[in-house]
This record gives C-alpha cells, structure tokens and sequence, in this order.
C-alpha cells in the first residue's frame, strides 16, 4: 500500500530530532557526591555545581541531576542510584560521573574503594551500564578542595584518584573531564583570599569543601567548557562561556525530605 501524502509528513516530522544520527534533545545525567549535587533552601547558600551547570547548555541539552550528598561510587551503586539511572536513560543521552571525596573515607566501609583497584571497578559499572543502553559515560576528576600551602601554593588533596581515573578512562577509551586539574588551577589563579568567595564560608561556618553560588557557577563554566573542548558536547550545545551569569539564577527549592549530608 503507497504511503499517503500526511504519512509521509509525518514521518518527516519524527525524523526531525536526529541529525547526523544523534538526537538534538539529549539529557546530561550527572552521578556524583555533595560537591555536584542539588540543594534545597535549608542548605542555602550552599550550591552543587550541578544546579548551574543548566546555565551552560543550550535547550535542547537537559540536565538530570543524581548526584546526592555523601556518595562515593560505592555507595551510589549499592544504594540503586545508578540503576535508577539507567532505567530512564536513552540512546544519545549523556552520563557523567564525579566521585572521590567520600570513596577516599577508609574508616567507612559502606564508602570506601581503593583507587587503584575497587574504585575503578565501580567506575566501570556506571562505564558499562551507560554504553549497554546506548549513552555515552563521560568521566570527570573530582573538584579540588580549597586547601593552600604555607607559601600560598594550592595542593591537591585527592591521592591517587585522580590518576586511577585518568588511566581508567585511557584504558576504556571513555571521554575524560579533568575537573580536578582545572580547578586545582583556577583556585591557584585566585589565590588564599579570593578563593574564599567561592566557597562556602559564612559567618558561622568555612567550608572548604562545598561551593556557594559563585563557586558552583565557575566549576559549571569549568565541565561546559571542558565538555566542548573534548567534544563531548558539540561546541552549539555549549553556551554563555564567556559571559557573566548573575548568582540571582541560583534558586534553592523546599526539602521535601530530610537532606542527605556529606
């Protein structure tokens, strides 16, 4: 039976989001600890560099953000964080994964991995889960913390982590974000003083570990832009790198539950 006029139209029309064989609308999901992770108006100022990571990308680019305060790969995994993920994932979509800050906590068995050894063994879960459902695993480094020398050098404070997911991305040919290196860099450039406004010191607390708002919007730029240098993200995918983005685009909803912590 020939096709009609209309079917033909709509087939059309259902071929429109693939160009080149990728879908245009993409979900970015992130899997990951506190540092990237969405908060809620109790924990303001406090801000995941995943709530501004949006920010960065074009419409059509979608972040689902899974990263929750505490995480190591570990714990994502045992908890059916990661499964969870891979149950709305599709063909095209994107997951990133940023652990180390709690996979580091050796007197916590429930979190702990060996970078050399369990650490990318769990790292290949998210890697194979991602490529067994037709989406990219794109890994990233962990974001620095803020930690200075007596000569105001930055210091890396990760161990081998890093590395063991530099050569697990080399080995598995898996796109790498070397997060922690950028921002090791950007917080060298900024020195002791500055970097302060970056992090989430108070009055009442110096957190050098989390980010406020300004923090969150640098490191976001950071994963944008190394994103598209990468080409993880074609470079129209990528938007606003070189502009201001006002912190008044932060927003933290109301806890509908009680917030995990780190």
């Amino acid at each position: 039976m020939s096709l009609t006029r209309r079917q033909v139209a709509l087939g059309a029309l259902v071929a429109v989001p693939l160009r080149g064989g990728r879908r245009l609308d993409r979900t970015l999901y992130i899997a990951g600890d506190s540092t990237a992770a969405q908060k809620y108006l109790p924990e303001a100022p406090e801000t995941g560099w995943g709530m501004a990571l949006p920010f960065f990308l074009r419409r059509g680019v979608k972040v689902a953000n899974h990263a929750v305060n505490g995480r190591s790969s570990k714990s994502f995994v045992d908890e059916g964080r990661l499964e969870a993920i891979l149950s709305a994932i599709r063909p095209g979509d994107l997951l990133l994964v940023q652990f180390a800050h709690n996979d580091e906590k050796i007197a916590d068995p429930i979190r702990y991995t060996e970078p050399w050894t369990t650490y990318q063994d769990y790292l290949r879960l998210y890697i194979e889960g991602a490529r067994a459902h037709g989406a990219r695993p794109v890994l990233a480094t962990p974001v620095e913390r803020r930690r200075f020398d007596a000569d105001g050098n930055a210091v890396p404070t990760h161990g081998d982590y890093p590395a063991a997911m530099r050569a697990l991305a080399q080995e598995e040919r898996v796109a790498l974000l070397d997060i922690e290196a950028l921002s090791l860099a950007l917080w060298q450039r900024l020195g002791v003083e500055e970097t302060k406004v970056y992090f989430n010191w108070t009055d009442t607390e110096q957190d050098n570990t989390h980010f406020n708002p300004p923090g969150a919007i640098a490191v976001a730029r950071l994963v944008a832009r190394e994103s598209a240098r990468t080409r993880v993200l074609a470079p129209r995918d990528v938007v606003r790198l070189g502009d201001e983005i006002p912190t008044s685009w932060i927003t933290w909803p109301e806890a509908t539950v009680a917030s995990d912590v780190l």
